[in-house]
């Protein structure tokens, strides 16, 4: 990065009359200015005192690395959108925007107050407080756009509206400081020449005025032939203040230099997306640009490998320094592919019996899925094929494989599956899956990728009602209403000594209607099960077997039998995961019973779907 950027310090004034020239713009993806009134008033204080208010970072326009839409600073002129500027500014945009606005606008400054209510303000010194006190903010005095300060009850405290009201309470305007001549000449007037007011504008000037005509800010500039990752990660490391640079809006910016409107078409492809399935409100811009990346990438590869070289052979990628490479080339000839291949994804997920965004194990997996569907085109139809695809899916989802720094992972999933569909090449992501028996004991909430994951396995294999018989693959379809719920009711399992960490694992826990668990209650299942009957009508199906499509031994039910229970479901669940992932599990726990369970560890992490 060196070679890229150099150092120095730029006069406080030069920078402000550059930005009211247009040579200073901002990117277009930086948002917009925040800054409120005491942060203003603080800033001016502490130039007049020269103390040091931070560096700012610019980027030279105009070279081959890098372009980006740029936009004035709030403040300057509307006549500045046609003019193309020399630098744009990464870092110092709160600071320069509430500088240029209060020291060179003749507008009022468009900042708020501590609660975040919009307000439009005036900036003056307070001549003899400046002189006078130690702490300067006293000396910076706000005002309203008619130029009056307020006070409780309305009273007025301060009426600036006349200009000979600012030379008679000695109240300098700020925006006249690095031209005060004017402001001199009249305030002089006023006071009809008088020696001591003119002493005091003197020693004004002397101490404070020249403070902000000798203010040097320093500057680091970056070079035109900055790559584009190197000024997110740069941009990413002094925004502070704000929410982190998205890789989306980054090539927003930089589509936009060619007049390619990125959010726009973004936007009415959401629009289409959702309207074809609530499932894929889950999909974000950034899986969106991550799908065309690892299509682009990996046609490249392709293209490169018919040529017979063995050199120099492409990647497959979608970390964000390749996203950033896209052109608008790349976007065009394969976005409408990407969003064909999210609409097969969401089908193959309505078949897994995943009906909606919240119940998607992991929304990273979408990437590589839509990228693989789209890229095998009619020959993800087959049942041969889908089953491998299922295997692949379930692998990644119950061996909890895509909840850290996935891209790696999506870059092997697409040949890697591709290839499995063709022959029978294990990918890395079905080989490296491992599901713990003893994991089940700690699946608690949605928040594992792998407790939804079992949810959706037990409708895939037809779960039923426990009140209605009806499938509860319909109700989960077309009521909001189901849920994951308890089996061996809470009040029961704590009437009985079970411990917390037992009964509220996803063992103890089943698809149910919010209805059905209403009449359920705190009953024991001895109890409930009774009543439970009454409502399955006479040629439906029997309540042993609708137990038994949950993984339910009903005989340990009818008894309450907890622990016989809990081994029996255990063991089911186990056989219900390898089947979806077409191996083995580890089963580390050979049976569960009060005593035997105490040593699993809850050391698993809920928070990875």
């Amino acid at each position: 990065m060196s070679t890229n950027f150099d150092s120095t310090k730029t006069q406080l004034n030069t920078i402000l009359n550059e930005i009211n020239d247009g040579k200073i713009q901002l990117p277009d993806f930086q948002r917009g200015w925040v800054w409120d009134d005491d942060r203003i008033k603080s800033l001016i204080a502490s130039i007049s005192q020269s103390f040091p208010i931070g560096a700012i970072m610019q980027l030279e326009t105009g070279g081959t690395g890098i372009q980006f839409k740029p936009r004035p600073i709030e403040g300057a002129s509307k006549d500045l959108l046609n003019v193309e500027p020399e630098l744009l500014l990464l870092d110092g945009q709160q600071r320069l925007t509430s500088l240029f606005q209060s020291l060179k606008c003749t507008e009022p400054v468009l900042t708020k107050d501590s609660k975040g209510k919009k307000l439009k303000k005036y900036y003056f010194i307070d001549i003899q407080k400046a002189l006078s006190e130690e702490d300067k903010e006293e000396a910076i005095i706000s005002v309203s756009e008619e130029k009056t300060l307020k006070g409780f009850g309305h009273e007025m405290l301060l009426d600036l509206s006349e200009k000979d009201s600012e030379y008679k309470e000695l109240m300098f305007p700020a925006n006249s400081i690095f031209d005060c001549s004017e402001w001199r000449r009249e305030f002089s007037k006023y006071w009809d020449y008088n020696p001591e007011k003119m002493k005091l504008f003197d020693e004004f000037e002397s101490q404070i005025i020249k403070k902000f005509e000798q203010y040097h800010l320093p500057v680091i500039k970056l070079g035109k032939q900055t790559p584009k990752e190197a000024v997110c990660l740069v941009f990413e490391k002094v925004n502070t203040g704000g929410v982190s640079l998205t890789v989306f809006e980054l090539l927003t910016a930089s589509f936009a230099a060619d007049n390619f409107q990125l959010r726009d078409d973004w936007r009415d492809r959401q629009i289409r997306m959702k309207e074809k399935s609530v499932m894929l409100e889950a999909v974000h811009s950034d899986d969106f640009l991550q799908t065309i990346s690892l299509l682009v990438t990996y046609q490249r590869r392709i293209d490169h490998l018919k040529t017979g070289k063995t050199e120099g052979v492409p990647g497959i990628t979608c970390k964000r320094k390749d996203i950033l490479k896209l052109t608008i080339d790349d976007y065009k000839k394969y976005a409408d592919l990407a969003e064909e291949g999210f609409y097969k994804a969401a089908r193959f997920l309505y078949n897994q019996k995943i009906f909606k965004a919240r119940d998607l194990p992991y929304r990273t997996q979408l990437v590589p899925l839509a990228s693989i569907l789209c890229t095998l085109g009619e020959k993800s139809e087959p049942e041969a094929s889908v089953s491998k695809i299922s295997q692949w899916f379930w692998c990644g989802v119950l061996g909890e494989l895509y909840g850290g720094a996935i891209e790696s992972r999506f870059a092997k999933d697409l040949p890697e599956v591709i290839e499995f569909v063709k022959s029978n090449t294990l990918p890395t992501t079905i080989e490296d899956a491992n599901f713990q028996q003893s994991r089940l004991v700690s699946l608690r909430t949605r928040n594992s990728a792998a407790y939804k994951g079992i949810y959706a396995l037990l409708m895939k294999d037809k779960c039923f009602d426990f009140r209605t018989g009806e499938a509860i693959e319909s109700q989960a379809f077309f009521d909001d209403k189901i849920d994951v719920h308890h089996i061996f009711p809470q009040k029961w399992c704590k009437d009985n000594n079970i411990e917390k960490k037992y009964f509220d694992s996803i063992i103890n826990k089943t698809a149910i209607s919010a209805r059905t668990n209403r009449k359920i209650g705190g009953n024991a299942p001895s109890v409930y099960l009774k009543s439970l009957e009454k409502d399955i009508k006479s040629g439906e199906v029997g309540l042993d077997e609708i137990l038994v499509s949950h993984r339910i031994i009903p005989t340990a039910m009818r008894e309450d039998d907890f622990w016989s229970f809990y081994n029996s479901r255990s063991n089911s669940l186990v056989e219900v995961i390898e089947k979806a992932m077409g191996k083995a599990s580890s089963r580390d726990v050979e049976e569960f019973s009060a005593t035997s369970l105490v040593d699993i560890e809850d050391d698993f992490d809920e928070s990875d779907a």
